[in-house]
C-alpha cells in the first residue's frame, strides 16, 4: 500500500494526519445536536374546521367532504383521512417521507382557498396547521396556586396561564402549539329571559345586533384647519359589564327597552370544556407540542429557560403562584441516548480486554486500540458533514462499529506481529521491514473484508419506507466510520509498529519473576494454552471434514434448513419495534357516550386510585377532552414510574395487572396501557380499517369483527372508532303551519342556534387591556330537556297591530322528538370507514396480526366493502420488504466486490457460503433472549453479511498465498487454518464482547434495541465455527470445478486444433 510506505516513512505526517481527524472530530461533535431518532415524522398537514352546533353527518356532508375532495388532486399524498365530530371537521393529510411539509402546506391552502366560499356563513374559518393534533405533547406544565399565600379562583389562575406564562412559551423557539387544558377563561355571560322577551315581543337577532351595534369604538375622519388635524372617534365601549344592561334594545309603547329588562349579565367564566388533573387535583395545564422537524431537546431546554426566567416575574406579581414541570418529553431521550454512549464505552473496554489477552502484549493493545479513538471521534465530521444528529440510531452504529474498527488494525497488527517473530538469515527481521511486509501480505484482506462491509451498509443506508429512514443514518455512519478504521490501520498502525520496537514480538524473557508474571501473566498463559488447544482441535477437525467433504456439507445443510424451521415453526414471532422501558407508561380510557364532565371526573380519580396502588407509580397526570381524544368522555392518563433499577418488574410485566385491576372499574372502557407514544407516532400494535359507504353496514361488520377478534389469544384494548349513538334531539319543522305563522327553517334555525349553542355577539375590554367574549345565552336552567326547548318564543316575520313582531312557540312550528346521531365519522381515501385498533401481550403482533387476517378474510365482504391492515403491521410488512432488497443488493455487492478482487468467478461463492450459516446462530440467540424478528434485529442480521465474510476472506486469502509458493491444496488450507485463526478469534470475540453490553440490555430503554446486538452475536458465532470448516470444504469442491472446466476448455481446444491440422 502507497499510504502505508508514505506513513513509515514519515512518521509525523501521519500522526498529523490522525490529529486531524480527532481534532475536526471533536469540533463536529459540539455541533451535533441530540435526539432519540432520526426525524421519520410523515409531513403532515391538518386543516381544522368548526361549524358550532353542527351535528357530525352535517359536518360530513358540508365540510369534510367538499374540503376531501379539493385536496384530493395534491401530489404525494400517501394517505387522506378525516374526522367528523360535533361541531368540528378535521382532516389530515399524510404526504410522503420525499415531499417538503412547507411546500404541501402551501398546496392545501390553495385549494382550501377556492373550496371554503362554498361554506354556510357560520362555518369559522378553516385553520391549517403543519403538525398532528395526534402528535403527543412534549412538555407539559401546571400552573397551581398556594391558597395559604393568596386565595385566587380558577378564572384567575387561567386568565394568568392563557395571558403571561402560554404567550412566554409560544415565544419559545420550534414551539408548534401550546394548548391550555382545564382552564376556564373570563367570559361576560348575558342570559336572555325568554318570558321577558316573549312578553315584549322582542326576538335573539335583535338582542345581539343591539349588542353589536351598541359596543364599538369608530373612527370617522378627521377636522382639519390651517393649524391642525383632529381625528374623530366615536368612543362607544362599554366600560363596565354591568353598563351592558343599559344597552337600548327597542321601543314599545314610546318607552326604551333595556337589556337588563329581558336579560341577566353576568361578569363569568366560559363553560369548562376539558380538564387536567395531577395526582389526582384539578390544575391548569399547558402541553406544548414542536412544531414538525424541530428537536426535542432543544425544545425542552428552552422551556426550562423560559420558565426560570418565568417564575421571578409570578413570585413578584402574583405572589402565591407557581409553574412546576410535570411531564418532559426530552428525559427519555437523555436517558436513551446516555446509555447507548455508555454502552459504547463499556463494549469498547472489553473489545480492548480481548485484544489484550490474545496480543498478550500492551504495546500490540496500545497500537490496535488507538484505532477506536481516532476512527470514532473521526466519524463525527462526517455526521456533521451529512447533517446527522446524535441519536440512538447513529450511536448504536458507532457501538457496533466498536467490534468493526478495530478489527481490520486485530489482522494487520497480528500479522505484523507474526512477521517481526519470523527470522531471515538466522535473525529475526526489523520492526520496520516487518510492519511493510505484513501489511503488504494481508492487504488485500483487509480491503476485501472492509470494501464487503461497506456494500452491506450503503443499501441500509438507502433503503425506502420508513425503515430506510430510520436507519440511513445508521448505514452512512458506520461506511464513514469503517473507511476510516480502514485508513488508519493502513498508515498509523505499521507506522507505530515500525518505530516503537515490541520486545514480546522477539519471545518474553521466561525468568521473569515480578509480580506482573505472577498475576495478569499467569492469566494470559492459561489463556494462551486455551487458545491453543482450540487450534490444535480444530485442526483435527478441519482435517476429518476434508477427508469426508460429503458429511460435512450434509451437516451445514442440515443446521442451514434447522434456522429456517425456528421462524417457520412459530418459535420466534415478529414485530415491527420492540417497547422500551423509559420508566413512563399511560392509560387511555373513555366513559359512555354522552358522559358529562363531571362524570368522567369521578371516572379519572378512581382510575388514579387504582393506579396508586401499584407501588411502582410516583406520578400521574389525566387529561379529559384533549389532542387527539376529542370528547368529554375520552381520557389520557401519563403514569410516571420509579427509576428502571428500583423495581422488579417492566412496563410490559405491569400493563397485565393493571389491565386486570382497571377491568373492575365500571363505567369504563380502557382502549391502550402503555407507551403513549411509539415510534412513528402510533402506539397501538395493530390496526385495522373496515372501509364502505354505510355507516349501519359497517357496524354490523365492525361488531362481526370484534368478536372474532377477541377471541384471538393475546389481543388486548380492543377499540373501534364507531362509538355508540350519541343521544339527541331532533327539532323536526312543520312547514305548511310555519309558512302561515311567518316562522320558516332559516328562522328556527337563527333563533335556536344563540339560544342553545351561544353567539358570541361582541367583545369586552377589560381594565387588563384583554378582550373578552360576551356571549348570549340561554340561562343554564331554561335549557335542561326538551320541554324547556318546547316553550322558547320565536319571532315571526309577521307584525301586531302596534308594529311588534307576533311572537310563535316552537311547538307550534316544529316536532320535537328524542333522537339518536353519530358520535363522529371516520373516512379513509374519501370513503367512510370504522377503524379499529388493539394491543397485543404474551405474543408477538406479527402473530396475532396474521391471525387478525385470517379471520377477517373469513368474514362475509358485501361488494364495495373491505378491509385494511394498517398500523404497525402495515409497516412491519413494507419493512421486510425493503430490508429483503437491501439484503439482496447487498449480497450482489459483496460477490462483485470479491470476485474483483480475488480475479476469480468461483472463490468468491466459497467465501459466501458462509453467510447462509448466520441463520441457526441468529434464530437461537433470539430464541435464547426471548426476543422477536422486528427492524433491529432484521438490520443486525443484514450487517452479518458483511462481518461473517471477513473469517472466510482471511482463510482463502491465505490459502492463495501459500498455494502460490507450490504448497498442496490440503496443506495450505491447514496453514491457513493454524495461522489464520487466532486473527479470526480475536475479531469475532472482539465483536462479540463489543456487543454483549446492547444484546443484555441492562440499562433503561435498551429493550428496544437490544435485538441488533443478539443477532450479530448469535449470527457471528455459529457462522465463525461453521465458516471454519465448510467454507475450506466448499473451497476444494469449487477447485475441483475450476479444474474441470479448465482441462474441457483445453480439450475442446486441441480437438479445436487437430481439426485444423
Amino acid at each position: 500500500m502507497w499510504f502505508t510506505r508514505i506513513s513509515i516513512g514519515n512518521p509525523v505526517l501521519a500522526t498529523m494526519m490522525m490529529l486531524a481527524f480527532v481534532v475536526l472530530g471533536l469540533f463536529s461533535y459540539q455541533r451535533l445536536r441530540v435526539d432519540q431518532f432520526p426525524d421519520i415524522t410523515f409531513p403532515v398537514v391538518v386543516i381544522q374546521t368548526d361549524y358550532p352546533g353542527a351535528a357530525p353527518e352535517t359536518i360530513e356532508s358540508d365540510i369534510t367532504r367538499k374540503v376531501e375532495e379539493a385536496v384530493n388532486t395534491i401530489n404525494g399524498i400517501s394517505a387522506l383521512t378525516s374526522r367528523s365530530y360535533e361541531g368540528s371537521s378535521v382532516v389530515i393529510m399524510e404526504f410522503d417521507l420525499t415531499i417538503d411539509p412547507a411546500q404541501a402546506a402551501q398546496d392545501v391552502r390553495e385549494k382550501v382557498a377556492l373550496v371554503k366560499t362554498k361554506f354556510r356563513k357560520e362555518v369559522k374559518e378553516p385553520r391549517i396547521s403543519r403538525y398532528d393534533p395526534a402528535d403527543k405533547p412534549i412538555f407539559s406544565v401546571s400552573v397551581t396556586n398556594d391558597d395559604k399565600i393568596k386565595k385566587r379562583d380558577f378564572r384567575e389562575i387561567t386568565t394568568i396561564a392563557d395571558q403571561l406564562v402560554k404567550k412566554r412559551l409560544e415565544n419559545v423557539r420550534g414551539v408548534g402549539s401550546v394548548t391550555l387544558v382545564g382552564g376556564v377563561k373570563r367570559e361576560i355571560k348575558i342570559f336572555l329571559r325568554t318570558n321577558d322577551l316573549e312578553a315584549l315581543g322582542l326576538g335573539v337577532d335583535q338582542v345581539i345586533n343591539a349588542i353589536r351595534t351598541e359596543n364599538q369604538e369608530l373612527p370617522t375622519g378627521a377636522i382639519r384647519s390651517p393649524e391642525n388635524e383632529k381625528v374623530v372617534q366615536i368612543r362607544g365601549l362599554v366600560k363596565n359589564p354591568q353598563d351592558f344592561g343599559r344597552i337600548i334594545i327597542a321601543k314599545r309603547g314610546g318607552q326604551p327597552v333595556l337589556l337588563s329588562q329581558v336579560a341577566t349579565i353576568v361578569d363569568g367564566q366560559e363553560e369548562q370544556e376539558s380538564l387536567a388533573l395531577h395526582n389526582g387535583v384539578r390544575t391548569v395545564a399547558l402541553d406544548v407540542l414542536k412544531a414538525q422537524g424541530q428537536n426535542t431537546i432543544e425544545v425542552a431546554d428552552g422551556m426550562q429557560v423560559a420558565l426560570k426566567a418565568l417564575n421571578p416575574q409570578l413570585e413578584a406579581l402574583y405572589p402565591g403562584l407557581k409553574v412546576q414541570v410535570i411531564k418532559d418529553g426530552s428525559r427519555q431521550i437523555r436517558v436513551g441516548v446516555e446509555n447507548v454512549r455508555r454502552t459504547l464505552i463499556e463494549g469498547a473496554v472489553l473489545t480492548i480486554l480481548i485484544v489484550f489477552l490474545f496480543l498478550n502484549s500492551w504495546r500490540s493493545t496500545v497500537i490496535t486500540g488507538l484505532t477506536l479513538p481516532v476512527a470514532l471521534i473521526g466519524t463525527f465530521l462526517f455526521m456533521d458533514l451529512f447533517g446527522f444528529t446524535i441519536n440512538m440510531i447513529t450511536l448504536m452504529a458507532l457501538s457496533l462499529c466498536v467490534g468493526l474498527l478495530i478489527d481490520d488494525a486485530i489482522v494487520v497488527r497480528e500479522n505484523i506481529v507474526r512477521h517481526a517473530g519470523m527470522k531471515v538469515n538466522g535473525k529475526y527481521k526489523d520492526h520496520h521491514a516487518a510492519a511493510l511486509e505484513g501489511t503488504a501480505e494481508i492487504g488485500l484482506a483487509v480491503l476485501a473484508t472492509t470494501f464487503s462491509i461497506v456494500a452491506v451498509f450503503l443499501p441500509v443506508g438507502f433503503m425506502g419506507g420508513i425503515i430506510g429512514r430510520f436507519f440511513h443514518q445508521f448505514g452512512i455512519t458506520v461506511t464513514a466510520a469503517v473507511l476510516i478504521s480502514m485508513f488508519v490501520s493502513f498508515t498509523l498502525d505499521p507506522m507505530l509498529s515500525s518505530i516503537w520496537p515490541d520486545p514480546d514480538a522477539h519471545g518474553l524473557d521466561p525468568k521473569r519473576k515480578d509480580w506482573y508474571a505472577k498475576t495478569i501473566g499467569r492469566v494470559l498463559a492459561y489463556f494462551d494454552k486455551g487458545v491453543q488447544w482450540f487450534s490444535a482441535a480444530y485442526q483435527r477437525a478441519l482435517a476429518w471434514s476434508l477427508q469426508h467433504r460429503l458429511k460435512t456439507l450434509t451437516i451445514a445443510a442440515l443446521t442451514f434448513v434447522g434456522g429456517l424451521m425456528i421462524p417457520a415453526s412459530g418459535l420466534i414471532g415478529s414485530e415491527f419495534v420492540p417497547q422500551a422501558d423509559f420508566s413512563e407508561t399511560g392509560v387511555t380510557f373513555y366513559t359512555p357516550v354522552g358522559s358529562s364532565l363531571e362524570l368522567t371526573e369521578t371516572k379519572v380519580h378512581q382510575v388514579e386510585r387504582v393506579l396508586r396502588e401499584f407501588p411502582e407509580v410516583t406520578d400521574t397526570y389525566s387529561t379529559v377532552n384533549t389532542g387527539s381524544a376529542q370528547g368529554k368522555n375520552y381520557v389520557t392518563t401519563f403514569v410516571r414510574l420509579v427509576p428502571r433499577k428500583e423495581r422488579k418488574r417492566s412496563t410490559v410485566a405491569m400493563s397485565i395487572p393493571m389491565r386486570e385491576r382497571l377491568s373492575q372499574v365500571a363505567g369504563i372502557t380502557v382502549t391502550h396501557i402503555g407507551q403513549l407514544d411509539g415510534v412513528g407516532g402510533d402506539n397501538k400494535n395493530l390496526r385495522l380499517s373496515l372501509q364502505g359507504a354505510d355507516l349501519k353496514v359497517l357496524a354490523q361488520l365492525s361488531e362481526e369483527a370484534q368478536r372474532r377478534m377477541r377471541a384471538i389469544p393475546g389481543l388486548v384494548d380492543l377499540d373501534t372508532s364507531l362509538k355508540a349513538l350519541k343521544p339527541a334531539i331532533a327539532v323536526t319543522p312543520k312547514r305548511d303551519i310555519g309558512a302561515d305563522l311567518g316562522v320558516g327553517v332559516g328562522q328556527i334555525g337563527a333563533a335556536l342556534r344563540p339560544l342553545l349553542a351561544g353567539e358570541a355577539a361582541s367583545t369586552w375590554r377589560a381594565p387588563d387591556d384583554e378582550n373578552y367574549d360576551v356571549s348570549v345565552r340561554l340561562a343554564p336552567s331554561d335549557r335542561n330537556n326538551a320541554d324547556d326547548l318546547a316553550r322558547l318564543m320565536l319571532t315571526s316575520s309577521q307584525t301586531n297591530p302596534d308594529g311588534s313582531y307576533k311572537m310563535v312557540a316552537l311547538r307550534q312550528v316544529a316536532d320535537i322528538t328524542a333522537s339518536t346521531g353519530a358520535n363522529q365519522i371516520n373516512r379513509r381515501d374519501l370513503t367512510r370507514e370504522v377503524e379499529l385498533s388493539a394491543n397485543v401481550v404474551g405474543r408477538s403482533s406479527g402473530e396475532v396480526g396474521a391471525e387478525v387476517k385470517k379471520a377477517l378474510e373469513g368474514m362475509q365482504w358485501q361488494p364495495g366493502y373491505r378491509f385494511k391492515m394498517g398500523g404497525a403491521s402495515k409497516n412491519m410488512a413494507e419493512s421486510f420488504g425493503y430490508a429483503l432488497s437491501a439484503l439482496a443488493l447487498a449480497v450482489i455487492f459483496i460477490y462483485m466486490i470479491l470476485a474483483s478482487q480475488f480475479g476469480s468467478f468461483l472463490q468468491p461463492i466459497a467465501i459466501m457460503s458462509a453467510l447462509p450459516m448466520t441463520l441457526i446462530g441468529v434464530f437461537l440467540a433470539l430464541l435464547f433472549f426471548r426476543s422477536t424478528l422486528n427492524m433491529f434485529s432484521i438490520i443486525g442480521f443484514i450487517m452479518l453479511m458483511g462481518l461473517v465474510t471477513k473469517n472466510a476472506i482471511l482463510l482463502v486469502d491465505f490459502a492463495n498465498q501459500v498455494r502460490k509458493e507450490g504448497k498442496s491444496r490440503c496443506e495450505a488450507l491447514l496453514e491457513a487454518a493454524h495461522v489464520r485463526l487466532r486473527p479470526i478469534l480475536m475479531t469475532t470475540l472482539a465483536m462479540v464482547f463489543g456487543m454483549v453490553p446492547l444484546a443484555f440490555a441492562l440499562s433503561e430503554g435498551s429493550e428496544q434495541r437490544a435485538p441488533m446486538g443478539q443477532a450479530v452475536i448469535g449470527g457471528i458465532i455459529t457462522s465463525s465455527l461453521l465458516t471454519l470448516v465448510v467454507v475450506p470444504v466448499i473451497y476444494t469442491y469449487l477447485d475441483d470445478f475450476a479444474v474441470s472446466l479448465k482441462s474441457l476448455w483445453r480439450g475442446s481446444n486441441e480437438i479445436q486444433k487437430s481439426h485444423e491440422i
